[in-house]
């Protein structure tokens, strides 16, 4: 009798088998690396083409500039309201968790400086300003998401005003969406080859010797993600869109565990519109506006990674923060996560606006910079989950959700 396992469970089974070989070989795994390189390969090179033709169709297929704004509007302030509660809880957290306290750890000089002279992330005029290109085809060969939204956007709304003549256009973007989902299908066939090659040389590298000592920073982030998870996103979608969570969060696994695995919210986003798609019945027309965006801008995962770095970093200077510096977090978090929207390293350059907000030293960004892989995979599992809880809030509101 023979068995057979569906995605969801060969990508369980292969990240349970790189934690295993991780802990047993080292760093000895890191030869296996490879094809962990080669699966985050081809999902990042459908990223691209894949966003432009399935948010020229969704944009074209609306054929109503007032819905498309109040889908814009919904799905910002969305995002903005969850990457509040997001600070908020992991405060919370880290003050239960007290991380940093009774911890000797040494700071690495070279570490210290680099992180003191971090680059500054730019205003959120010239973020606007660049989400404009100047070159759409540069956009889409760097694949600057924002951009690659615009452009589309000016082509779904074009097409909607010319019209018929339009149409072979249209057909020509609607075709070749359906060709870019094959192709994720595709790819997604050898995705647990693909993990057990990203996991296991993290594991390896990692190792419980380096975990050890910043285990309750490691829990702090993990609570704080699971409580934001449960009850903000479940929240949601029960209350704007009368969807089962526990039918939410399985419809997710798959794009979750490859988010968990790849560190990626850019490099999951073929999974998660494919999710949503298939499995929560959100329509194409909103899925290609609401989860592109959420990919670029939705920083809820690195809101609880600031709380938590925050709440540690003053712990280990025994420095302590006021009400009135908690609320300045609360609020740079919110403001920087519009600020830094498409940059790399976003992470840490918000970090770096927030611990100068409240006059915490920089160099303590060194002390977690040894897990920040880990604490990354956390962060961009809760980001890609709740991309998708705003694409069935926003859909269901509009009561375009397909039960």
């Amino acid at each position: 009798m023979k068995l057979k396992f569906n995605l969801v469970t060969q990508i369980f089974i292969a990240f349970v088998v790189a934690i295993i070989l991780g802990l047993i070989f080292g760093k000895s795994i890191e030869v296996i690396k490879p094809l962990g390189d080669l699966f985050l390969r081809l999902i990042k090179f459908i990223i691209a083409p894949l966003i432009l033709s399935t948010l020229v169709v969704g944009i074209a297929s609306t054929g109503d500039p007032k819905q498309l704004g109040r889908i814009g509007m919904k799905t910002i302030v969305y995002y903005l309201i969850t990457t509040a509660l997001a600070i908020i809880i992991g405060l919370a957290v880290a003050l239960m968790f007290s991380p940093g306290k009774g911890l000797d750890i040494k700071l690495d000089a070279s570490q210290a400086a680099e992180a003191a002279s971090a680059e500054k992330a730019p205003g959120a005029i010239q973020t606007l300003l660049e989400i404009v290109p100047t070159n759409p085809f540069e956009a889409l060969a760097t694949a600057n998401i924002l951009q690659i939204i615009f452009f589309a956007i000016f082509i779904g709304i074009a097409i909607t005003i010319v019209g018929k003549r339009a149409q072979p256009v249209l057909t020509f973007f609607d075709a070749f969406s359906e060709i870019m989902y094959k192709v994720t299908g595709m790819i997604m066939k050898v995705a647990p080859i693909g993990i057990l090659g990203l996991v296991a040389p993290v594991v390896g590298a990692y190792g419980l010797s380096v975990l050890l000592p910043l285990l309750k920073v490691i829990l702090a982030v993990l609570v704080a993600c699971i409580l934001h998870m449960i009850f903000v996103y479940s929240s949601a979608v029960r209350v704007f869109a009368k969807m089962n969570p526990i039918r939410f969060f399985k419809g997710m696994t798959p794009a979750g565990m490859v988010a968990f695995s790849t560190a990626s919210s850019a490099g999951t986003l073929p999974v998660t519109i494919q999710n949503v798609e298939e499995n929560l019945g959100v329509p194409k027309k909103i899925s290609s506006f609401v989860l592109p965006l959420g990919a670029t801008i939705n920083m809820d995962g690195t809101a609880i990674y600031q709380g938590v770095s925050v709440v540690f970093i003053a712990q280990f200077f025994n420095l302590d923060l006021s009400m009135m510096q908690l609320l300045t977090v609360v609020l740079t978090t919110v403001l920087a996560s519009i600020g830094t929207a498409g940059v790399p390293g976003a992470g840490l350059i918000m970090l770096t606006m927030v611990l100068s907000s409240v006059g915490l030293p920089l160099e303590g960004i060194a002390l977690i910079a040894g897990i920040d892989r880990i604490l990354d995979m956390l962060r961009t599992l809760v980001n890609i989950i709740g991309d998708a809880s705003a694409a069935v809030v926003v859909a269901g509101s509009e009561r375009e959700l397909e039960r």
